[in-house]
């Protein structure tokens, strides 16, 4: 399993393998997001790519707590990701790139694509139940989709995993 942090950076040309790019949350429908875009990877012979960030608190003055609250949340996003990767791999049969990112995950995620070419695809989960779709999914499409340099591929975050096997196979 790779793990690349904001600090490492690979070539700039785009590969002929396909990365599919999941936002790991804690939110309900992101493993339909993460299975879909394992059974795309599969079956196109692509890869994986999880991504989360760590949002700062910011206590100013005390520095030594910002420290150990970073460093906290670090531990936990190191861990959360490494829980879905043996998801992804479980299907994939590949290690899935891992990328922790600082600040609030919006900015994060645009920036992360802004500067990885290797990324060909942003696999999102909406809502379930008639909910709005989710403030990310929301923010993407609305203002700031001019950002955006990948497809998306928005994923009804209430499918199944046989009507995720079935669209998988079906989309090769």
């Amino acid at each position: 399993m790779a793990l690349l942090d904001e600090n490492s950076k690979r070539g700039r040309a785009r590969q002929t393998e396909r990365i599919f790019l999941v936002v790991v949350d804690s939110s309900e429908e992101m493993p339909v997001a993460l299975r879909y875009a394992s059974l795309r990877a599969r079956a196109t012979g692509g890869r994986v790519a999880l991504f989360t960030a760590v949002e700062r608190e910011g206590f100013g003055h005390w520095a030594a707590v910002d420290d150990l609250l970073e460093a906290e949340q670090r531990e936990e996003a190191e861990a959360l990701l490494s829980r879905y990767a043996e998801d992804a791999q479980a299907i994939t049969g590949h290690s899935p790139v891992l990328y922790i990112r600082h600040g609030a995950t919006r900015d994060a995620l645009l920036n992360l694509l802004e500067e990885e070419p290797s990324i060909s695809i942003l696999v999102l989960a909406a809502g379930r139940g008639g909910r709005n779709p989710g403030p990310l999914i929301s923010a993407l499409t609305g203002k700031l989709h001019s950002r955006l340099n990948v497809p998306v591929t928005i994923v009804p975050g209430n499918l199944t995993d046989d009507d995720l096997e079935a669209l998988s196979q079906a989309a090769t």
